[in-house]
């Protein structure tokens, strides 16, 4: 089996890859090659197949996309994009990579099955930013794309493109509405998610960090061990079932920032907690303002995708794949 991964060098895409090569299988089919890309190097893993190759590359630049199917890769995991507050901050450069790049991967593949018959799974890696408000509570699987940041749109103009050339049997789409994926380990991003994980991560560590928003604010969050579990999942799964709605809500934790604090607070005592600093930030205030805190997820839970069910597991796993000597 042939696998291409674009984003492979972003945080959930290392752990992606991490994860194929230490199953060696997907599907119950040996894994015989990785296609690895993204704008800078993706590191590969101990015992990776020998036709694994990284590929440093804008994915969606000219001609790029056309390049990266030629191969015909069976399964194809897109989750190359600029995150959230960088697509926010910046319009063009947000639409040229989320949307235009991901329109030029589909296309890829349509002018590749229309050669002889090639049609590849292909996982998306959407966002819950595809909702805005108003919104009900708990947000129900089929309530309607109405995004209301750039980056939503993007990912819901691309969850369209993915429902409509899966209904032409060019692809076989699924895609993967990630919840705020936390603790990210490393350090902050251009995401204006990123602070969900930074009270978490750097209070752990020691260190301060700060906090743009309210303990009232609530949202929807799994592990990045949970992440990988969907996209692993999404490219197993008998898509029959779905029909023409190719696009699913992942399962996830509710919880409030001071839900979260608590959680920290049983985690690591009450010295971690006093890291943790107030701040102002406007811009990522008004943002999460547009974000919801619940949501059903009945469908995915239907089609066997698993995720924390507490802050205190999410917390427990970041301890466990991140901290241990």
């Amino acid at each position: 089996m042939k696998i291409l991964v674009t984003g492979s060098g972003g945080m959930i895409g290392r752990k992606l890859v991490e994860r194929l090569v230490a199953d060696k299988m997907l599907g119950g089919k040996p894994i015989t090659s990785l296609t690895l890309v993204d704008v800078v190097d993706s590191p590969i893993p101990p015992g990776a197949p020998k036709d694994t190759r990284p590929i440093v590359t804008d994915f969606s630049e000219k001609g790029v996309a056309a390049t990266l199917v030629q191969d015909r890769p069976d399964v194809i995991f897109h989750l190359a994009a600029i995150v959230s507050g960088d697509a926010e901050a910046n319009f063009e450069k947000g639409y040229r990579i989320n949307f235009n790049g991901s329109w030029a991967l589909l296309e890829a593949v349509r002018l590749e099955s229309e050669k002889s018959p090639y049609k590849p799974r292909f996982v998306f890696a959407s966002t819950l930013a595809v909702f805005g408000p108003p919104f009900p509570d708990p947000i129900p699987d089929d309530f309607a794309l109405t995004p209301g940041t750039s980056y939503g749109t993007q990912k819901a103009m691309t969850e369209l493109l993915l429902a409509d050339y899966s209904r032409k049997g060019y692809l076989d789409g699924v895609g993967v509405r990630l919840p705020t994926i936390c603790i990210r380990p490393g350090k902050p991003n251009k995401a204006a998610s990123s602070f969900f994980s930074g009270i978490l991560r750097e209070p752990l560590a020691g260190q301060e960090a700060p906090l743009p928003v309210g303990d009232e604010v609530r949202h929807w969050f799994a592990s990045p061990r949970a992440a990988v579990g969907f996209f692993i999942t999404a490219a197993t799964l008998d898509t029959a079932p779905l029909g023409t709605r190719r696009s699913m809500t992942m399962p996830g934790v509710s919880a409030t920032v001071g839900e979260q604090i608590a959680a920290l607070r049983k985690a690591a005592g009450d010295k971690a907690v006093t890291l943790i600093k107030r701040v102002e930030d406007p811009f990522v205030s008004q943002i999460v303002k547009g974000w919801a805190g619940r949501y059903t997820a009945e469908l995915a839970g239907r089609m066997g995708f698993k995720a924390e069910k507490n802050f205190d597991e999410i917390i427990k796993v970041y301890q466990e794949d991140e901290m241990r000597p």
